[in-house]
């Protein structure tokens, strides 16, 4: 089902200020070298679960990070409700995932750019049939 342009407009602002206030957080707890960043945030039709997918690089660091973050869950979502008070009457529960998706991206680049690349040897490739 396709999301209303109202989910799509309170998944774009929490996507931004959820970003903001993970990169304060791990500042302010010291951990330098790491960037957060919140590539998609999905919000139910009655506006009250918001799912919001997490990219973390280094991607050494990613379980203790979703960690921390699922430990600081009603810190965030307090901070989040200060901010989007004049937006929303009432702030949706936040769920955090791994977005693993730029390592999947990695991973096919990796494959292509290796050894077998049809690209650059076009003589892995079976010769076509003329008919």
């Amino acid at each position: 089902m396709e999301e209303t342009n109202r989910q799509k407009k309170i998944g774009g602002l929490l996507q931004k200020d959820l970003a903001d206030i993970l990169q304060n957080s791990l500042r302010d707890s010291g951990r330098t070298g790491i960037l957060v960043s919140v590539s998609k945030v999905r919000v139910t039709t009655d506006l009250s679960i918001a799912k919001a997918y997490v990219s973390i690089f280094p991607s050494k660091h990613q379980e203790e990070v979703i960690k921390e973050i699922n430990e600081n869950k009603s810190q965030i979502k307090h901070e989040m409700a200060q901010r989007t008070r004049h937006q929303l009457r009432k702030m949706p529960d936040l769920s955090f995932f791994i977005d693993d998706s730029l390592e999947y991206i990695d991973g096919i680049e990796k494959s292509i750019k290796g050894k077998e690349d049809p690209v650059a040897n076009p003589d892995l490739l079976d010769k076509r049939k003329k008919s």
